[in-house]
């Protein structure tokens, strides 16, 4: 005779009751809590509390906080959920001094904005002002100061065109040493070089050269001058070769 238990549908039924209450109540509480997080989600976003609280600028340089914040038009009024990103980055990416605007939301209210600005290469000169001259070429013109320049060279004769940006290139790739012991770098032009420069170093010196391989050549600068009385100054040429002529002693007094 079979011993196995056999369950009639009498006693299934109330578990079956209890299994299907149970997976209601647990619909019921998913469906309350979906519920309540949206209506909080849409209180957020329709509240004071997604207003922007803070930005944060970081990697300024020539503009201060205050300013890129008012470039930008972003204030304490604005919804962190409508900030644009994008449009944000490329208005500040248009200001001459800045290479690249990188925008990240911090939720719950805050802002952060990663500016990577331009390198300054050198100084140009007009008259008694020097501007800032940038690496992409673009000459700083609200940026002028009357003070002598120490920290970069300084160019006399140059306008915005081919001839600077192709001698920012060849500075840029200038050794740090070589670099600064260049004072002043001015455009003189002849009529078997157009692009032919003059150099007065800060160890006394003058050096003739050319744009075209300037920073190949001016890379033998402490080499050369090594070799020389440092006592005698004079004139270094680099524009073929090299080779070094003294100022006579009129031109030295």
């Amino acid at each position: 005779m079979d011993k196995t238990k056999v369950v009639t549908l009498e006693d299934r039924i109330p578990k079956l009751k209890q299994q299907r209450r149970k997976k209601a109540n647990r619909r019921l509480i998913l469906l309350l809590f979906l519920f309540f997080a949206l209506i909080s989600v849409v209180a957020y976003v329709q509240s004071p509390l997604s207003h922007i609280k803070a930005i944060h600028v970081t990697g300024n340089d020539f503009y201060s906080s205050n300013e890129i914040i008012q470039i930008t038009g972003l204030s304490n009024n604005t919804n962190i959920w409508k900030v644009n990103k994008k449009n944000i980055s490329e208005k500040l990416e248009r200001l001459p001094e800045i290479k690249k605007a990188l925008v990240k939301v911090q939720f719950p209210n805050s802002l952060e904005i990663q500016l990577t600005e331009h390198k300054r290469i050198a100084y140009l000169k007009k008259s008694s002002s020097f501007f800032p001259v940038m690496e992409n070429g673009s000459i700083l013109k609200n940026r002028k100061t009357g003070k002598l320049p120490i920290n970069a060279p300084v160019l006399n004769g140059f306008s915005e065109g081919a001839a600077l940006e192709e001698l920012l290139k060849e500075i840029e790739k200038l050794p740090e040493v070589v670099l600064n012991s260049i004072s002043e770098i001015h455009y003189t032009p002849t009529k078997t070089d157009d692009n032919h420069l003059t150099l007065f170093m800060n160890d006394g010196f003058e050096v003739s050269a050319t744009i075209r391989g300037f920073s190949k050549k001016m890379s033998l600068y402490p080499s050369i001058i090594s070799q020389l009385n440092p006592r005698q100054k004079g004139i270094i040429d680099l524009e073929v070769g090299s080779y070094f002529k003294a100022y006579d002693v009129k031109k030295k007094d």
